[in-house]
């Protein structure tokens, strides 16, 4: 019977990668679990395998070890074309560095995951209109990437992250690359997201405990282990 009351289940995960003749191990034996709706915060230091972690997590890569379960399946057991599928109708990812495409302008930005799917056009770009109305940005449809600010092209990576509406947000450092005052702007999106009628689970990745202490949970990570 699946316990539907976790979304995302960890056990054992390792992950090395090789320098040459050196085999250099960045996760060992990682387990955490993640409540459905819930906001759970990556902490640690740099180098301590949070963003490896949010990759596998995301599907991006493979454990070399144990096991990650969503909504009761094993990644392991989705064959590659699944997985893209997975993380393209189901995982919503937020980058430090925005990523925003200079050559499309916010809204065709925004658009971009839902046109490769089967959804009509014309609900993707409604669905595009809602979430920047959502995320404060509905006057700057047609702006390029280079032409908003920093908060700005976090929050549109925020509504890119959500047009296909994802069950799982993950966020890597959402606002490492901002000051304090924006980056409480973004937070507060995110608090919005996971507060909601339905609850968006958030995994956010954070060096910063006061970012993290936001979070409903806490999973820290010291030397590829959890430590808390």
């Amino acid at each position: 019977m699946i316990d539907d009351s976790y979304i995302l289940k960890c056990s054992g995960i390792e992950k090395s990668y090789k320098l040459g003749r050196i085999t250099i191990p960045v996760l060992k034996g990682v387990e955490f679990e993640v409540a459905r709706g819930s906001w759970t915060a990556l902490l640690g230091a740099s180098g301590s395998g949070k963003s490896t972690l949010l990759n596998l997590l995301g599907a991006f890569e493979k454990a070399d070890s144990g096991k990650i379960i969503y909504d009761g399946k094993s990644y392991s057991e989705m064959k590659r074309n699944d997985l893209v599928i997975f993380r393209r109708r189901r995982v919503g990812f937020i980058f430090q560095s925005f990523c925003l495409l200079p050559e499309l302008n916010v809204i065709e930005n925004i658009e971009l995951p839902g046109r490769m799917t089967s959804v009509p056009r014309k609900k993707i770009r409604a669905r595009a209109a809602m979430l920047l109305e959502k995320v404060g940005l509905s006057h700057r449809i047609k702006h390029r990437p280079n032409e908003l600010s920093g908060g700005e092209q976090q929050r549109a990576a925020i509504a890119r992250a959500m047009i296909n509406q994802p069950s799982l947000l993950l966020a890597d450092e959402p606002t490492g690359n901002l000051d304090s005052k924006t980056g409480e702007g973004i937070l507060e999106i995110f608090n919005e997201l996971h507060s909601g009628p339905e609850p968006v689970s958030i995994i956010m990745v954070t060096h910063d405990r006061n970012v993290a202490s936001m979070a409903d949970g806490i999973v820290e990570l010291k030397d590829g282990v959890v430590v808390r």
